[in-house]
């Protein structure tokens, strides 16, 4: 199964966005072919779950920076960017603790879980057994907060989100054969 069949499966990709890949398409063109078709909540899927974990907080860090923030969302940007910065369990796990404990509630929260569901165990740490996330999670994670991210200004929303989309490609195109997906 190609990379690009796998991610649209795991993401949950709409029929009609999905019957518009094809498995030898390269990860940039598929995501590119979504948003010349206007699938642009299937394109942010699919190209969420083609950027390696890594890359893919590093964008959401990039793009919070620019935002006007509470000191929630700023604290949950900070973990997460202290991950990118040095990608560690004790980092994810505190990126992970502080989305668990918001609740999933807040952008904060989202940039941090993006970082917190990388790796390692989402189970409680005192648990010896451990529970990774599925592979997907970081993406899920990626997909929501650019959404509330593009919602901060409403009336924008549109334009907003496709600017954040933009940032991505390039970091997809640098990727592009990279592991860690």
């Amino acid at each position: 199964m190609s990379v690009v069949t796998q991610a649209s499966i795991q993401m949950g990709l709409s029929a009609t966005a999905s019957a518009k890949l094809t498995p030898e398409m390269a990860p940039q063109a598929a995501v590119q072919a979504l948003l010349d078709a206007g699938d642009t909540q299937d394109a942010l899927k699919l190209l969420a779950r083609l950027l390696p974990k890594r890359y893919a907080v590093a964008w959401l860090c990039q793009c919070a920076r620019d935002q006007p923030l509470g000191l929630e969302d700023k604290a949950g940007a900070s973990l997460a960017e202290k991950w990118v910065r040095e990608p560690n369990e004790d980092n994810r796990r505190a990126a992970f603790e502080f989305a668990n404990a918001g609740g999933y509630k807040s952008l904060g929260a989202w940039l941090a879980a993006a970082a917190g569901w990388s790796g390692g165990s989402l189970a409680p740490a005192a648990q010896e057994k451990p529970v990774p996330p599925p592979e997907h999670l970081t993406a899920r994670a990626s997909v929501a907060a650019i959404n509330l991210m593009a919602a901060l200004v409403t009336e924008q929303f549109e334009p907003r989100r496709n600017a954040f989309i933009e940032r991505a490609m390039t970091l997809l195109q640098a990727s592009t054969g990279a592991g860690d997906r």
